[in-house]
């Protein structure tokens, strides 16, 4: 399991202030006792249907090595701040909680617990900054990255973000959610190595002007990677570089090598993507795929398609890597038990759901057509439902054997399939999918609303 640049030493100063007071007054007032939060998001994005589940082996990975080294309570103490007690607790400090989680790659919507945590108190406050910032950029990147894939339907999709993403580990992280979101490949080197991504690229305009022509800088790198040429043919005029695209395809297929692909990056993609197949069909090149680029989301791509464009790769950057129609989720982490009971918040289009949650998904001739809050000890709603949230931890180790990228990813795509025609539409009215709150829940909300407004 690879985190990427954060490591062990310092993961757990990752964290909001007030996580840490907060920890100490505890502390110091001697409020330890077991406690439940539920992570979820509020509302979906304006331009959303559904939500990807991202980031849970990010997660667990934290949960089972956060330690305060010396060097980090030797900053803290720097601070003058916090009490001497709260800091000689924090060299053996261990999440030692329960965690139960809806799966990485499934699909999910508002209000649903996505991750919920039981633990001693100050062990369940502390952590409460880095789940929100691994959890809501990875499902929000996953999320935007679902709407490409699905758009570009049987076209494959690259991501190539890496140059326009916000900070080196959020193109990683971001590599590593679209990947799981259906993108068969990345850019991005580094994530590549670290979790084990297919790294797929091709070639600057630079690279081009850097001979003293395009057929030139062609041969060279046919000569140099002759098993995995993709050529640029934009940087002077795309006919002509497809032209010299097939003279170079043709001294490739005698030398017993075939051309893999072509890009465009600029221009009239849709026409220019048509006369390009063309001129390649009609030199028995219909192998060579074409690879389209150029400030790409899923809408373009929508466009693109209906337009009868010949693409058969989609090289996706800023866009999806920062998720630019959609660039932040709103992603909470709420108390909703302790030693009292079911706990509630009751903030102006803040109210929360008390008590330990299930989530269950009623689907029925492979559509999912409703989801269905219950408490924890509630029976399943239907015969056709299923739970959402596993266990995943117990007394701070994972106990479930984790999935294989790859595997992830598969089970993210076998999701789609389930989700209704009105779901993967990226225009027109929003659709909301059903999420509903069972009876037992409602009742136990709106007595705890009533029971807190009498005490007042």
């Amino acid at each position: 399991m690879n985190f990427g640049f954060l490591t062990p030493e310092n993961m757990a100063l990752l964290t909001d202030l007030y996580e840490l007071t907060m920890a100490d007054s505890y502390y110091r007032a001697g409020i330890n006792d077991f406690t439940t939060f539920d992570l979820f998001v509020r509302e979906l994005p304006e331009n959303r249907n559904f939500l990807v589940s991202c980031g849970l082996e990010q997660i667990l990975y934290y949960l089972e090595n956060i330690r305060f080294s010396k060097d980090a309570i030797e900053y803290l103490r720097s601070l003058k701040i916090f009490s001497e007690e709260f800091l000689g607790y924090l060299k053996d400090f261990r999440f030692g909680g329960e965690v139960w989680a809806i799966p990485e790659g499934e699909i999910y919507f508002n209000q649903e617990p996505v991750i919920r945590v039981t633990a001693r108190r100050i062990e369940a406050q502390i952590i409460e900054t880095f789940l929100l910032n691994i959890f809501n950029f990875q499902s929000m990147i996953a999320s935007k990255s679902a709407r490409v894939v699905l758009t570009a339907k049987d076209k494959s999709v690259v991501d190539f973000s890496a140059r326009r993403d916000h900070s080196t580990d959020a193109s990683i992280k971001t590599a590593r959610a679209s990947f799981i979101a259906g993108c068969v490949g990345t850019s991005n080197v580094l994530a590549g190595r670290l979790y084990g991504i297919p790294v797929i690229g091709t070639m600057a305009h630079s690279y081009v002007m850097s001979f003293p022509n395009e057929l030139e800088s062609f041969r060279t790198f046919a000569e140099h990677f002759p098993e995995n040429t993709v050529l640029l043919i934009d940087t002077y005029d795309v006919i002509e570089g497809a032209k010299n695209a097939i003279i170079v395809a043709k001294e490739m297929e005698k030398r017993g090598y075939r051309l893999r692909g072509v890009r465009i990056d600029s221009g009239d993609l849709a026409e220019l993507s048509k006369k390009v197949r063309k001129m390649l069909d009609e030199e028995n090149l219909n192998y060579v795929r074409i690879v389209l680029s150029g400030d790409l989301n899923e809408y373009k791509i929508e466009e693109l398609l209906e337009k009868g464009a010949k693409a058969d790769v989609f090289g996706v950057g800023t866009e999806m890597g920062v998720s630019k129609d959609a660039p932040s989720l709103g992603g909470v982490y709420k108390l909703v038990e302790d030693k009292g009971g079911p706990k509630i918040k009751l903030s102006t289009g803040k109210i929360t759901l008390p008590g330990k949650k299930q989530v269950w998904r009623v689907v029925k001739d492979g559509i999912m057509i409703e989801d269905i809050i219950c408490l924890e000890d509630e029976p399943p709603p239907s015969k056709d439902a299923y739970p959402l949230l596993v266990k995943v931890m117990d007394r701070g180790k994972v106990i479930i054997d984790y999935p294989s990228i790859s595997k992830i990813r598969e089970f993210c795509i076998s999701n789609y399939s389930k989700l209704p025609e009105e779901a993967k539409k990226i225009r027109g009215e929003k659709w909301d999918y059903p999420v509903k709150v069972s009876n037992k829940l409602r009742r136990m909300t709106e007595k705890l609303e009533k029971m807190i407004h009498y005490h007042q």
